[in-house]
């Protein structure tokens, strides 16, 4: 048996969509007996953060609460975002929130009627081609940026389980999530367990992907992708026990101490 995990560094704050400061978060993870604590605002092209504001302002937490937490100044890099390698960063997620279909940008994870306007005048209702072109488009969000690791990877999946147009574990589904994975675990990035929906029954990537990833020897990272104080460790057990199922017996932290970033293991 492991441990409960005390590090979380996908987190929003007001700089984004996020509820609260990055002080307001410190103060929190102090609280809440985290250990090593990273900020990920929005590197996006909605909600577009003030990147200097918000990069000062983690810089001066990270310099005041120095010696209580380990903090590290983190982005969420979207696949649209104009510039690949943003600077005065210490890790990048990379996501992919968005789909530009001519002049429009739809949010694939913002409400039921954006993805079904995505899926049905965009995609003819084939839920299979929109999920392929989803995934490669994953796996061009890291050729390009060069991300430290990928989040919500089946985030195509938000409202799948109301509006159900596609079944997750079809060969037409599942192949080229696949292909995906298996490019991904060759480079040897970890993959992010997001928790945020773990209360209602869902956690990123699905059970048959996260297998896979197992299989690949693909390492995992967790994430509650907290949008405010009180969910800086939100769906952490249920995370930890169903990567356990999946076959995973320890997770990957960044540190920040020392003045020295670098990935450790530690047992779940």
């Amino acid at each position: 048996m492991g441990q409960m995990l005390k590090a979380t560094f996908h987190t929003h704050t007001h700089f984004c969509d996020g509820q609260n400061s990055p002080e307001e978060m410190v103060q929190a993870a102090l609280a809440a007996g985290i250990e090593h604590f990273g900020f990920s605002g929005h590197v996006d092209v909605s909600p577009v953060m003030d990147v200097p504001a918000y990069l000062a302002e983690v810089r001066r937490v990270q310099k005041k609460y120095e010696g209580q937490l380990d903090i590290l100044c983190g982005g969420e890099l979207d696949n649209l975002y104009p510039d690949r390698n943003p600077q005065g960063f210490d890790y990048l997620i990379g996501s992919v929130h968005h789909f530009r279909v001519g002049e429009e940008i739809l949010a694939i994870d913002w409400t039921e009627e954006i993805i079904l306007h995505l899926l049905n005048d965009c995609y003819g209702g084939d839920g299979y081609r929109l999920s392929r072109d989803y995934f490669r488009t994953v796996a061009e969000t890291y050729g390009k940026g060069k991300c430290d690791w990928i989040g919500h990877y089946d985030l195509i999946t938000r409202f799948n389980g109301s509006l159900r147009f596609v079944d997750e574990t079809d060969p037409r589904y599942l192949a080229p999530a696949v292909e995906v994975l298996e490019y991904l675990a060759k480079e040897d990035l970890p993959l992010e367990i997001n928790t945020k929906l773990a209360d209602k029954g869902k956690i990123y990537p699905g059970r048959e992907l996260l297998k896979k990833w197992h299989a690949f020897g693909g390492r995992i990272i967790f994430s509650s992708d907290a949008h405010k104080t009180e969910d800086l460790l939100h769906g952490f057990e249920e995370g930890i026990e169903y990567a356990r199922a999946c076959g995973f017996d320890h997770a990957e932290i960044l540190t920040g101490e020392n003045g020295s970033i670098r990935w450790t293991e530690q047992p779940i």
